[in-house]
């Protein structure tokens, strides 16, 4: 959820850069959507990472059961 905030964050800010013509503010925006988009990554690689994870406990615990 941390990066939907930083998302409608930076976009704010690129906004308000453009309507002030404040090249600073616009970085700082295109920098926050940035790390939404890295956090966004990070989470989806840590879901992949999990479901692999249970993935091979799933078939432990099987190959335990048919023993």
């Amino acid at each position: 959820m941390g990066d939907k905030f930083d998302e409608m964050k930076g976009r704010a800010k690129e906004a308000a850069g453009d309507l002030a013509d404040d090249d600073e503010l616009k970085r700082e925006g295109k920098m926050d959507r940035a790390g939404a988009a890295v956090k966004r990554t990070a989470d989806d690689a840590k879901d992949k990472v999990d479901d692999a994870v249970d993935a091979v406990k799933d078939r432990i615990d099987r190959a335990d059961d048919d023993r």
